[in-house]
């Protein structure tokens, strides 16, 4: 813990990689004067002003450092990577490979275009507060057609839209000549949509289009779309329901019945006051779902089908219920769990920049990324050099089986194909790109286009990669920022070898500390106490109560699990259950459960034992231990009203911690319980309230009641080794820290420009 607290600090010195935002550095400029000279290494004003600006507040978030109380930090820092330096340990295999990863990890950011990805993702927020529904209609044409081919495509669609301006009926029009495979059904409909619901081009297009008009061509991969836009509504957010689902699959009209009247008889349960839980358990065919009372996860518009959706948002109350749907999986009944609005920009904007770069638009934002690098660098391409090798081309690159190997006619390593600046990139290079990129193509794809469509993806791909490999030169930005990484992990190496690590394995060394420290380290009179606070008295003492004997028992069980008529051996429909079980014991290492038997008077006497026994094994295998099982076996005492339940094995969960306890009381709604046990101080908000004095007190203060039990009052006294030795160690760190910078300043002497630093800006 000491060490990783080290390490936040120096991180916060020489990294920016956390949430902090910090302007571009400034481009270098020469100094008269540096500001500082550390041995032969000199530093300029710009220099320590960009670094005080990130890390003014690195040692005391709430106090904002002067320039001068921040040049101890920096020249501290800059002693300690000297060293590191002057020990080789930039040099190493490990540390240029870490570099090497952090430098692939921060060039990802820069290789974007920023400005482009931040309007996509306020244009997809701002769509996502609307749902809109539009209809298409598709002429076919690959995107790598012949341009003839092409051409006669757009020349079609623009005859349909003609029709469609002059009066045609648009769902005649698609159903007759839309080459989409649902049209003759749907009649083009797409239904509802939002952002990221739908290829961009066509959202593109149906977002700018008012109700009722229809779109110019639209252009995706599988040819050109006319879009009408027949609605647009508020976007109803997202929602999660619970299901009960019977499967009606069957082609044979008896059990379609069977199936209609088993949902119809599950309705009618839910109508005469029987409980979701059991209902779904004994009706439901959603295996997944069944587990967790048919809870589904959140979804939005166009994520589930029609049905539900239409029935889960015609539901306005949580815990109201719709009547049976059916839809193609079988007849459902939803229940309304929660209806969630659509965040705020602040919550979703760092999920929408990922959707951005990765959906349809990211191909986009890429050919936006390659313009502006074929301009920031000087392409010069060979033409002659392409048509030359153009012919090599076949219709294999149709199939995707194409070998340039089959038709060598010359050595295409010696071929340049384009220069970047003043870097070459070979004919070879480009070929095998191609054969190994390649894949199979719609059968109307042209050989010529496909070739020349690899070809730009190829120096699209090489303009990348040589903006990769100098942005050290070209962007100040990223120069600066690798440069804080490389001192970081420098840094790390030095701090972990001469002041980390000492610390903690130096165990006579930090016994010496304390012994000449002693007074630093003491308790202050203290009570040895539990605390109880919760919103009434009541609650209070349910508490108290459940605190009187551990272990702890909870108002928590798990499902019980049945068995048939005179069977000790667990089904496995009863196994899920026991998974839940085992899964909530190894969630909560504290946890004891209580495994409760039973059996009906018809059976054997050992059967409610042997079902117990059954259970703990299982358990067992899913490495719970015995010491957390209570056995009891009530056989066939307390009978239950219904038969089947007498052949069960019940649950009760019960605890160690008296966190426990205030987590399961702080599970309901509204509640805000607080439950505490240990040594307070005074100044406790608690016990400053209270009598310092042994003995139990109760009062009520701004809608809260609270129990405080005094067991014993401590007077102040020093602390042992062992008591202090978490703080003995930070402190002996901050001495070897201290003796170490001072060896280090013999070394590296350290002179500032007093009149340059006055000209720091806070």
């Amino acid at each position: 813990m000491l060490r990783a607290t080290s390490f936040i600090i120096i991180t916060a010195l020489f990294t920016t990689l956390s949430c902090k935002t910090s302007a571009p550095p400034k481009q270098a400029v020469t100094e008269e004067q540096p500001l500082l000279e550390i041995g032969n290494e000199k530093f300029s004003i710009d220099e320590y002003q960009d670094s005080y600006n990130k890390n003014k507040f690195a040692s005391d978030s709430s106090k904002e450092l002067t320039p001068k109380e921040y040049l101890d930090l920096y020249t501290d820092a800059k002693i300690k990577v000297m060293q590191a330096k002057q020990d080789g340990r930039d040099t190493t295999l490990d540390y240029r490979e870490e570099i090497a990863s952090y430098r692939e990890q921060l060039a990802k950011n820069h290789l974007v275009d920023k400005d482009l990805v931040e309007k996509f993702t306020n244009e997809a927020y701002n769509r996502l507060k609307q749902e809109v529904r539009a209809s298409h209609i598709l002429v076919a044409v690959s995107e790598d057609a012949a341009p003839a081919d092409t051409l006669e495509a757009h020349r079609a669609a623009i005859a349909l839209r003609g029709r469609l301006e002059e009066g045609s009926d648009f769902g005649d029009i698609a159903s007759r000549f839309s080459k989409d495979a649902t049209a003759k059904k749907n009649k083009g409909d797409l239904g509802y949509f939002t952002a990221f619901q739908t290829l961009y081009p066509i959202e593109n297009a149906a977002y700018n289009l008012s109700v009722g008009r229809v779109s110019q061509p639209v252009r995706t991969k599988t040819g050109y779309h006319l879009i009408k836009v027949t609605d647009r509504r508020a976007n109803r957010g997202m929602i999660q329901i619970a299901h009960i689902m019977v499967q009606d699959t069957f082609a044979v009209a008896g059990q379609k019945e069977a199936a209609k009247a088993k949902i119809d008889e599950a309705y009618k349960l839910l109508q005469d006051g029987e409980s979701w839980a059991d209902v779904v358990a004994n009706y439901s065919d959603d295996k997944q779902s069944k587990k967790n009372n048919g809870l589904l996860p959140l979804f939005g518009i166009g994520e589930m089908v029609p049905e539900i959706e239409e029935a889960a948002y015609a539901l306005s109350k949580p815990e109201s219920y719709s009547k049976p749907v059916l839809t193609i999986y079988g007849w459902h009944i939803i229940k309304l769990i929660q209806k969630r609005p659509i965040e705020s920009f602040a919550v979703m904007a760092p999920a929408l920049r990922k959707k951005v770069v990765t959906d349809s638009r990211g191909k986009i934002i890429e050919a936006a990324r390659a313009k502006q690098l074929r301009n920031k660098y000087a392409v010069q391409e060979f033409a002659d050099q392409y048509q030359e090798m153009a012919g090599l081309q076949d219709s294999s690159l149709i199939t995707g089986k194409w070998d340039y190997q089959r038709a060598v006619s010359k050595d295409w390593s010696a071929s340049t194909l384009f220069k970047i600046e003043e870097q070459s990139y070979d004919a070879l290079s480009f070929l095998d790109f191609v054969k190994r990129r390649q894949q199979r193509r719609p059968k109307d794809s042209s050989p010529a286009v496909i070739f020349n469509r690899y070809y730009n993806e190829y120096l699209s791909e090489c303009l990348f990669q040589y903006e990769r490999e100098h942005l050290e030169e070209t962007n100040p930005e990223f120069r600066s920022l690798l440069k804080e990484i490389k001192e970081g992990v420098l840094l790390s190496q030095v701090m972990e070898e001469n002041v980390w690590q000492k610390s903690l394995s130096d165990s006579t060394g930090q016994v010496r500390f304390y012994e000449q420290n002693k007074g630093r380290y003491n308790y202050p009179e203290r009570a040895l106490a539990t605390v109880i606070s919760a919103k009434d008295p009541q609650t209070v003492n349910s508490i108290r109560k459940i605190l009187a004997v551990a272990p702890y028992r909870l108002e928590r069980k798990s499902k019980e699990i049945l068995f048939e008529a005179g069977s000790t051996i667990i089904s496995p429909a009863e196994t899920a259950s026991l998974e839940d079980l085992a899964l909530i014991m190894q969630k909560n290492p504290d946890y004891v459960v209580e495994i409760a038997g039973y059996r009906s008077t018809e059976e054997p006497e050992m059967a409610s034992a042997a079902r117990i026994r059954n259970v703990v094994k299982y358990l067992n295998t899913q490495n719970i231990p015995i010491l957390r099982i209570i056995e009891k076996d009530y056989g066939s005492f307390r009978q239950a009203a219904e038969a089947e339940r007498n052949r069960r094995v019940a649950f009760q969960f019960y605890s160690q911690s008296i966190k426990d306890v205030e987590k399961v009381y702080n599970s309901d709604a509204g509640a805000s319980v607080l439950i505490e046990d240990g040594y307070f101080n005074r100044d406790n908000r608690y016990l400053a309230k209270a009598k310092w004095d042994i003995g139990e007190q109760t009062s009520e203060e701004n809608g809260a009641a609270t129990w405080v039990n005094i067991r014993k009052i401590e007077p102040a006294r020093p602390k042992t080794f062992l008591e202090a030795r978490g703080s003995v160690i930070n402190d002996y760190q901050k001495e070897l820290e201290k003796q170490w910078v001072n060896r280090l300043q013999q070394q590296y002497p350290v002179k500032v420009n007093a009149q340059e630093l006055e000209k720091i800006k806070r």
